[in-house]
């Protein structure tokens, strides 16, 4: 059929990723360092991504295209938690798309979750497949007091810049140009009390889980064109004591290998309480 669809230009696209959260079908996805439409039945049409890519390389254009399909969108959306469903099915809500609403409404019920523009909710819990981590395990503990830990006054943030995920980042952005890199794993910031004043400080950030992250073949590539292109400095792998985290050192490892401008690779550690278990060149 013959429909309006995104189309992006590849040429001006710099796979900066910042219109894939703009994207309320969660339609596009970053392959070999460029944004692309994931399926045509994952595009509606309406164009909310447009606006959001700094180069102009999104345009909605009529072609023949497949049909879009809800009952697949929001199949693959609940899969990303509550507050992706809302925002997609407020996306339909203020275009008026009844239809597709019901549709969406429909799948929900089938699968057990609320309508959360009910105003009700539902826990969602992550597949059986994540269970087993020692990261995963439930476990409560005090913190320690620490010395300093009181100082008066708010402690500023040393992040420097968006975005960070390394999906949705450009490796050769300016603030990866011959700075010092910093490759933290999701949960390191949540455990380590001073992870802006020790760790960040100085330094330009990504981040990834090498669990949860689909897509992670691209991420050697990001890291290697950081290393080339970029001309960074160094680069530190700062991951969890626990065995899936080592997979974001082994991508790092591996972009290194790949790499013409060789760059000094640093790892630390951390515990599951947030100390520093292991610091050192690799």
């Amino acid at each position: 059929m013959k429909r309006k669809i995104i189309e992006i230009d590849q040429e001006k696209c710099d796979g900066c990723g910042l219109c894939l959260p703009a994207c309320p079908e969660g339609a596009l996805q970053l392959r070999d360092g460029k944004a692309r439409l994931l399926s045509d039945s994952f595009c509606d049409g309406l164009g909310a991504c447009l606006g959001h890519c700094p180069r102009g390389a999104i345009t909605v254009k009529e072609r023949e295209a497949e049909p879009y399909d809800e009952r697949k969108v929001i199949a693959n959306i609940i899969q990303q938690g509550p507050r992706v469903i809302r925002e997609h099915l407020k996306h339909l809500k203020e275009h008026a798309e009844h239809d597709y609403l019901a549709q969406a409404a429909a799948v929900l019920k089938a699968s057990g979750i609320e309508n959360p523009l009910n105003g009700e909710t539902k826990h969602m819990t992550r597949a059986a497949a994540h269970r087993g981590c020692p990261g995963s395990q439930s476990a409560s503990f005090v913190a320690p007091p620490q010395p300093g830990a009181n100082e008066a006054g708010p402690r500023p943030s040393q992040l420097t810049h968006w975005p960070i995920q390394l999906h949705l980042l450009s490796p050769t952005a300016p603030q990866y140009r011959g700075r010092d890199v910093l490759l933290a794993a999701d949960c390191v910031a949540f455990a380590v009390g001073d992870f802006h004043k020790e760790h960040l400080q100085g330094r330009s950030l990504a981040i990834a889980c090498p669990k949860l992250d689909d897509g992670q073949e691209v991420y050697v590539e990001k890291l290697r064109a950081m290393m080339d292109d970029a001309k960074i400095n160094t680069l530190t792998v700062m991951i969890m004591q626990v065995p899936c985290c080592r997979g974001l050192l082994n991508l790092a490892q591996e972009a290194v290998a790949q790499a013409k401008h060789k760059v000094p690779l640093k790892t630390v550690v951390v515990g599951l309480r947030g100390e520093i278990v292991q610091a050192e060149r690799v």
